[in-house]
């Protein structure tokens, strides 16, 4: 979000109630309308379903500054997802009217909106992409390289670090856990990722991207 909207969004939302949440607490739960919309300040929450085996999917990640659940709010369709934070999180709470009101009369704020909403198209059209005709390994490298390039930092190297879990990588790829930690491990063999300690280390991105292309 660029600075000036990021201002003006700020400004006209600290009238509202901050809150502020621990590691692990859902704000919405599945099936739940919420009341109102949610401006991310920091920490991290993730929207996800539950699937038929108790696992969770995990469908976005939000990081600040972000609005949600924006879809709700603007189509009136159904929530079906679970918002829940990774990490302690702080967050203005807008009635809903209110920050729809304030979007639609901002151009600026709504082009920045539409921009971010076509970006997570593209990352989810990636990954029916890799669901439909890629590999259990392409899955995994292309939310390696999402991650990496979201939350991640980089050098200029191509080398990104990020502190991420393989329970997470299952959750974000729809793969099971120990076919995550399989390929996982031919990733390492071959010299490709590293641990340092707790965190991943991809050690060239370039070449990630390149085995990514010819796993489709």
């Amino acid at each position: 979000m660029p600075a000036d909207v990021t201002q003006k969004v700020l400004q006209e939302f600290s009238k509202y109630p901050k809150r502020s949440y621990p590691k692990g607490q859902i704000l919405i739960f599945g099936d739940e309308n919420p009341e109102h919309i949610y401006y991310l300040l920091s920490g991290k929450v993730r929207e996800y379903a539950i699937s038929y085996r108790g696992d969770e999917i995990i469908v976005n990640i939000f990081k600040p500054p972000a609005f949600f659940p924006i879809s709700w709010a603007i189509n009136h369709t159904p929530n079906v997802y679970f918002f829940k934070t990774e990490e302690p999180t702080e967050l203005h709470v807008i009635p809903e009217g209110a920050a729809l009101e304030f979007i639609t009369h901002n151009p600026d704020v709504m082009l920045d909106l539409l921009s971010r909403v076509y970006k997570g198209m593209n990352g989810l059209l990636g990954r029916i992409v890799h669901l439909m005709s890629g590999t259990a390994k392409s899955r995994l490298i292309y939310e390696l390289l999402i991650e990496g390039r979201r939350f991640g930092t980089g050098d200029n190297k191509g080398r990104y670090k990020l502190n991420i879990s393989e329970v997470d990588l299952a959750a974000r790829s729809g793969l099971s856990r120990e076919t995550v930690s399989r390929e996982m491990q031919k990733l390492k063999d071959s010299k490709l990722v590293s641990l340092d300690g707790k965190t991943l280390v991809m050690q060239d991105v370039s070449i990630l991207e390149k085995m990514l292309g010819s796993e489709i």
